[in-house]
């Protein structure tokens, strides 16, 4: 028997069945590229011990940069008084300015040293007290005679200035505290400038200061400037004093904003500024200079008083009845019993 062939079938191709979508890649499994990075509790804690770091270290080197000076003065002393008192003086030396700066802040080149402004600042029970003494008055420097106050601190630096205060006042001076003119500058521009608010609009070359009327923002130069005008206000070296008061017032306001300890560059700048820009009085420590840039910040508000020696005329003789109460109040501790009336911008006169 012959075989039987079989005629040529192509092969069946398996009937396609329904598609399944292909699922997305979990979004719980990231790939290795795409990975984001998740702060862990840990790592947020390292970074608030550095930032805790910063805050602690940068005063402490600041500390460390800050000059000392003598100011306490032989012989005979008032005897330790209740409270805290500061002698806050403003050296009008050139000395830590370049010639193209004294050019700029319009200093001049006086030779020597004189106190271009002078300051109690009284802490304890009571508000605190901001005091300017006219740097005209004209008061008993020992072994000099009779002259301006402010010639003390240049015949005999902070030890004559001390000793002068003390025994025209009874007031007895526990902390020194000593800034510059490029000094106040910097700390101006540390803290990013401050608000100023004349009473009218000031202009004098010799100040290099030229600002409108009313509330505004100033640099350090204009700062400057402003708080060392005396030729463009009938008052002369009372409202300077008073414009004074107010910068320093204003500088305490900013540094002890938020905004300075969140931004690291500004708290480093004003830190750094302050220890370049003052000099303390020997056995100063942090903690008493914290104590007074603390104080510093309110003494222009509710909680604190800012005025003049009492004083009876534009030659800036103290007043005969109203300075001693004054100076009683302070050396007793008693600022909370002090009146507008011995208290004032102008030291009581209009």
């Amino acid at each position: 028997m012959g075989t039987q062939q079989r005629p040529y079938q192509p092969p069946r191709r398996p009937e396609p069945g329904p598609v399944r979508p292909v699922p997305p890649p979990s979004s719980s499994r990231p790939s290795r590229t795409g990975r984001r990075w998740r702060p862990r509790p840990r790592h947020l804690l390292l970074l608030l011990v550095a930032w805790l770091v910063f805050l602690i270290g940068v005063p402490i080197y600041a500390w460390s940069q800050v000059e000392e000076v003598p100011y306490t003065p032989d012989g005979d002393r008032p005897d330790d008084q209740p409270g805290t008192t500061y002698l806050l003086v403003g050296s009008d030396s050139r000395g830590d300015l370049s010639e193209e700066e004294r050019t700029a802040l319009g200093t001049g080149d006086a030779a020597g040293q004189r106190t271009d402004t002078i300051l109690l600042l009284h802490t304890g029970s009571g508000p605190n007290l901001l005091m300017s003494i006219p740097r005209d008055s004209v008061v008993e420097v020992p072994g000099y005679g009779t002259t301006k106050i402010n010639a003390a601190f240049a015949f005999g630096g902070a030890p004559l200035l001390t000793q002068t205060i003390e025994n025209e006042t009874g007031i007895r001076v526990d902390e020194y505290v000593e800034i510059g003119f490029g000094g106040f500058v910097d700390v101006v521009d540390a803290v990013g400038g401050v608000e100023i608010c004349p009473r009218e609009a000031m202009k004098d070359p010799l100040a290099q200061l030229d600002v409108r009327k009313g509330c505004q923002e100033a640099d350090g130069a204009t700062a400057l400037g402003y708080a060392r005008s005396r030729k463009v206000s009938a008052l002369g070296d009372i409202d300077r004093a008073r414009r004074q008061r107010e910068v320093i017032s204003a500088i305490g306001a900013k540094a002890v904003s938020p905004w300075t300890v969140v931004n690291p560059w500004r708290y480093w700048r004003l830190n750094t500024a302050g220890a370049d820009a003052v000099a303390v009085g020997e056995g100063m420590g942090p903690v008493r200079a914290a104590m007074w840039a603390s104080a510093m910040t309110n003494v222009n508000g509710d909680d604190g008083l800012t005025c003049g020696v009492p004083i009876a005329n534009l030659d800036v003789d103290w007043d005969p009845e109203r300075a001693p109460q004054m100076f009683s109040a302070i050396i007793e501790d008693d600022t909370e019993s002090i009146t507008p009336e011995l208290c004032s911008p102008t030291g009581g006169l209009q």
